[in-house]
C-alpha cells in the first residue's frame, strides 16, 4: 500500500474519489476518452499514489501490442476489399432474399469480430449493408441491429474479438485456445438463439420487389477485390498469427508479441519491394490507421486501475465480495456475470473491467486458480454481452449508430434498447445456464 498521498490524505479515499469522477466523466461524454484517462492516470502521479515508474510497471504492454498489431493487419487487409467481396457473395448466396440476407449478414460480422475485433469488423460491414439495403429498398434498423448484436456475440467468442477479453486473457495469462475452448461454444448457441428470435420477428415485414432482389444478384463481387497480391500475402500473415495464437502460449510468446511481429512482416511483405518514398508512405499511412486514442485511453486506464489497486481499495472490496458470497465459486461467477452484464450495458466495458480484474483477483487469492477460473468466463459474457442492452453499451454499437446517422437513417436511444435490452437478458440467462451446466 503507498502512505504517500499529497498533504497526507487516505490512499484509498484519494485514488477512488479520482476514479469515480474519471468515471463520471467518461459516462457524460464531454470530453474525449483517451483525454480524461491521461490526465486522471498523470493526477494519480501527481497526487503521490504512484511514482512514473510505477506508473509504466502498471500498463500491460501486452494488451497495447495485441491491439496495435490487430489493427495495423486488418487496415492493411481491408484495403484488398475481401470484407466488400465476402459480404456481397453472402446476399447473392441466399438469392437476395431480404431476412435471408440479414441473417448471412448477422453470420458473417459474428466471424469477422471473433478473428478481427468487433468495431473493425462493424467498420467494414456497415457500410455495404446499407448499400445492400438501399438497393433492396428495405428500412435498414433491422440489419444494423442485427449487426451491432453479431458483432458483440462474435467478440465475445475469442481472446482477440473484443478489447475485455484481450484485457482479461493478458491479465490472466488465460491463452487463445482456452478463449475458442470455454467461450465460442456458448456464443454460438447464443447467436443462434439470437438469429432464430430476428427471424421470428422479421419473416413477414421484411418485403422487396422481384426486381429489387434482380439488381442485388447483378452485384459482381469480383469487382470489390481490388489488390489480389496483397490479399493472398494477407492471408499468408493471418494464417502465421492465428497460428502463433495457438502454439505461443505453450512456447511463453504472449500474443501481443505474435500480432506486432505479423504487422511487421505483412508490411515487409506489402512494401518491402517498393522505392524508399513510397514505401515510406505506406508504413506511415498504417500507422495512422492505429487507433492511437483507444491505445492512449487503455494506457490511462491501467495507470488509473494500477494506483487504485495499490492504495489497497481493491483489496478490501475484494474482501467484501468474498463475504457477501461466502467465499463461493459458483456465486460469484452468477453475480459478475450478471452485474457486469447490467453495468457494460450503460457503462463503458473497457474501464468496468479494467476495474474489475484486481478486484476479482483479490477476491480470488486463496482459491485454487482453475476452481476460480469459470468467474473470469463470467466476466467475459457478461462484459461482451452486456453491451448488446444499449446503443451507448459497447464502441461497436455507437459506430454502426454513427453510419446509419450519416445515410439519414438515425438509430434512436428508445427504439435500439425496445428491442435490444431483453434479448442481451436472453444472452445472460443462456450464458447462466451455460455456466451452471459446465463448470458448477
Amino acid at each position: 500500500m503507498n502512505s504517500h498521498a499529497i498533504f497526507g490524505l487516505n490512499p484509498m479515499w484519494l485514488s477512488g474519489i479520482i476514479l469515480v469522477i474519471v468515471y463520471i466523466i467518461l459516462i457524460l461524454e464531454k470530453l474525449n476518452r483517451a483525454v480524461i484517462a491521461l490526465f486522471g492516470a498523470m493526477l494519480m502521479i501527481y497526487c503521490g499514489l504512484l511514482s512514473q515508474a510505477q506508473a509504466l510497471e502498471k500498463v500491460d504492454f501486452n494488451t497495447l501490442w495485441l491491439l496495435t498489431g490487430m489493427m495495423m493487419l486488418v487496415n492493411i487487409t481491408a484495403k484488398t476489399g475481401v470484407f466488400q467481396y465476402v459480404a456481397i457473395r453472402s446476399a447473392k448466396w441466399v438469392k437476395a432474399d431480404p431476412v435471408g440476407i440479414m441473417l448471412m449478414l448477422a453470420g458473417i460480422t459474428a466471424l469477422f469480430s471473433a478473428l478481427l475485433d468487433n468495431v473493425t469488423t462493424v467498420l467494414l460491414i456497415t457500410p455495404v449493408t446499407l448499400l445492400i439495403t438501399e438497393q433492396l429498398n428495405v428500412r435498414a434498423f433491422p440489419y444494423l441491429f442485427a449487426t451491432i448484436l453479431a458483432s458483440n456475440i462474435g467478440g465475445t467468442a475469442t481472446l482477440i474479438g473484443d478489447p475485455p477479453n484481450i484485457i482479461i486473457g493478458s491479465k490472466n495469462s488465460l491463452s487463445f485456445a482456452e478463449f475458442i475452448y470455454h467461450l465460442t461454444p456458448i456464443s454460438v448457441v447464443i447467436l443462434v438463439a439470437v438469429c432464430g428470435v430476428l427471424w421470428l420477428i422479421h419473416r413477414r415485414n421484411l418485403k422487396t420487389t422481384q426486381a429489387a432482389r434482380d439488381a442485388i444478384m447483378r452485384f459482381d463481387e469480383k469487382e470489390a477485390i481490388t489488390d489480389v497480391v496483397l490479399l493472398k500475402k494477407c492471408g499468408l500473415v493471418f494464417g502465421l498469427v492465428l497460428l502463433g495464437f495457438f502454439i505461443g502460449h505453450p512456447l511463453h510468446i504472449e500474443p501481443g508479441t505474435v500480432a506486432l511481429s505479423g504487422a511487421a512482416l505483412l508490411m515487409m511483405l506489402a512494401y518491402g519491394r517498393q522505392p524508399a518514398d513510397k514505401q515510406s508512405e505506406n508504413v506511415h499511412h498504417a500507422f495512422t490507421e492505429v487507433e492511437w486514442i483507444t491505445i492512449y485511453f487503455f494506457m490511462g486506464l491501467f495507470i488509473i486501475v494500477g494506483a487504485v489497486e495499490q492504495s489497497g481499495l481493491l483489496e478490501v472490496l475484494g474482501e467484501k465480495l468474498i463475504a457477501a458470497t461466502g467465499g463461493d465459486v459458483p456465486k460469484m461467477a452468477y453475480a459478475v456475470l450478471w452485474v457486469s452484464a447490467l453495468l457494460s450495458s450503460v457503462l463503458d466495458n473497457i474501464p468496468f473491467v479494467a476495474t474489475m480484474i484486481p478486484l476479482l483477483q483479490s477476491a480470488g487469492q486463496g482459491i485454487p486458480p482453475e476452481t476460480f477460473e469459470p468467474v473470469w468466463w463470467a466476466l467475459a459474457l457478461g462484459a461482451c454481452l452486456g453491451g448488446n442492452g444499449t446503443l451507448i453499451g459497447a464502441s461497436a454499437n455507437l459506430t454502426v449508430a454513427a453510419f446509419a446517422e450519416k445515410a439519414k437513417q438515425p438509430i434512436g436511444m428508445v427504439q435500439f434498447a425496445k428491442y435490444a435490452f431483453p434479448l442481451m437478458l436472453l444472452t445472460i440467462l443462456l450464458s447462466h445456464i451455460y455456466l451452471w451446466l459446465r463448470y458448477f
